[in-house]
């Protein structure tokens, strides 16, 4: 099974959330136990990415681990929007 496009994911699944979806930018990183996400987006959108309580960027964390295959889940996801991590 191929592995799956994770930063195009990402970008598929908080494009409908945000009004400027062009200034949408992610970041890659893989150190040490952690894969490493960065996501940022205008300042406005922040609050809408992140949701009430950070429910919104759980549930994109959530769905980001699914996506991966067995061998890759051996490391966790950090997901950072805009310098908050989640």
């Amino acid at each position: 099974m191929a592995e799956p496009d994770t930063k195009l994911l990402i970008k598929t699944l908080v494009s409908p959330l945000v009004r400027y979806p062009d200034k949408i930018r992610i970041y890659e990183s893989d150190k040490g136990k952690f894969h490493r996400f960065e996501l940022t987006v205008d300042h406005r959108d922040v609050g809408r990415v992140i949701g009430r309580q950070g429910h919104v960027a759980s549930a994109l964390r959530t769905v980001i681990e699914g996506s991966r295959s067995r061998q890759s889940r051996q490391k966790k996801i950090r997901f950072t929007v805009n310098d908050y991590r989640h």
